[in-house]
């Protein structure tokens, strides 16, 4: 059984499924999950998409759904009983599942860990007593884990195992162009273009003809955005174009990215960037509470020290946006600099593979 609840994990769970496909063509799967993990040939008993949520408080909003997903897993695992399970980050779901699966004596891989390295470090304790290996995918997590007495692998980023477009200059276009990627959940855009559309409309007024390009994935994030475009008069100076983040990676000169895998995935294009990030004001408060590290984007975390300027909570406003993006625009030695340091975080991320090293972890788990 695998189980993943994040757009990215359902991807990442569709490479380790094949991988495993590849070698042990007999092995069936069912799990939660969504279209990349249901592709790859696993039954899908409970589709991810209705579960994903941002913050703390913010969970309030999906507590049904969530709790009805637990249930029909709970039941999935005491009638299939399987061989292995394997968890893909979604950690205040599946460090519940794993504790069903030890009460009915299933071993467990957990794949991407939770970020208890920054936050709610006391989860580690939980992990040890659910978990029998864990398969990470940063290089300082593998020396956390052996500190705390966790079988541990580091099987590399999975991010590493697609082809991303290297990006050293958008093309030939004389003016500004700035990708807009606000998060891919709902929630996240929501809450962020809004700000990265007032940020474009003043960037504009400051700097002349910029375009500004945003990168939906589906339907339903295309129909939302530009329903946002709209509403703030931006539609002349805002395109929507097809390909996701990598079609806009590959025509920015910089991108206005909302803190996640897309700032990973920015880094290894080797794209500049400003990360801003936006919840409510109460998971804000109780998120700073247990957080345990200096910085909250995932390039900045790699890197150990700021590569690119974060804008978090009341920081991430369109003025202080506009102005990061200007200054960085302005000196085009700051724009060389920040592509220098992306690629050593491109560099300490290591080699692809990782689809294949969890494979091979769950089979030697299995027999």
């Amino acid at each position: 059984m695998i189980i993943a609840g994040e757009v990215s994990g359902d991807l990442h769970g569709a490479e380790v499924v094949r991988a495993i496909l590849r070698e042990t063509p007999e092995t069936v799967f069912s799990g939660m999950g969504g279209a990349a993990m249901a592709s790859a040939g696993v039954d899908i008993l409970v589709d991810a998409a209705s579960l994903s949520v941002m913050g703390i408080t913010e969970v309030l909003t999906r507590i049904g759904p969530i709790l009805d997903g637990f249930r029909i897993i709970r039941r999935a695992l005491r009638a299939i009983q399987p061989d292995l399970l394997i968890l893909i980050d979604f950690p205040d779901f599946n460090l519940r599942v794993a504790r069903i699966a030890k009460l009915l004596g299933i071993r467990v891989l957990y794949y991407i860990s939770p970020q208890i390295w920054a936050w709610r470090t006391g989860r580690v304790k939980t992990i040890r007593k659910r978990v029998d290996h864990m398969a990470v995918i940063f290089p300082f997590e593998t020396r956390f884990f052996t500190g705390n007495d966790v079988d541990v692998t580091y099987v590399g980023h999975p991010l590493l195992d697609h082809q991303w477009p290297m990006v050293n200059a958008p093309g030939n276009d004389p003016f500004p162009v700035i990708g807009l990627l606000p998060g891919s959940r709902p929630q996240e855009i929501s809450r962020h273009l809004p700000l990265m559309l007032e940020s474009a409309l003043a960037i504009r007024r400051h700097s002349g003809p910029a375009r500004f390009l945003i990168g939906p994935v589906d339907a339903a994030q295309q129909a939302l955005a530009a329903a946002m475009v709209k509403a703030h008069h931006a539609t002349g100076i805002c395109d929507i174009i097809d390909g996701g983040a990598r079609a806009v990676f590959s025509r920015c000169h910089l991108v206005i990215a909302a803190s996640g895998t897309v700032t990973l995935e920015a880094a290894i294009s080797g794209v500049p960037m400003v990360v801003i990030y936006k919840v409510s004001p109460l998971s804000y408060l109780l998120g700073r509470v247990m957080i345990r590290v200096k910085f909250i984007s995932l390039v900045n975390l790699v890197a150990g020290r700021e590569v690119v300027p974060e804008l978090i909570q009341k920081e991430a406003s369109p003025g202080r946006i506009t102005g990061k993006v200007l200054e960085i625009l302005s000196q085009p030695g700051r724009l060389d600099t920040i592509r220098r340091d992306l690629a050593d975080v491109r560099e300490i991320l290591g080699t692809g593979g990782a689809a294949r090293r969890v494979a091979k972890i769950a089979l030697e788990m299995m027999v």
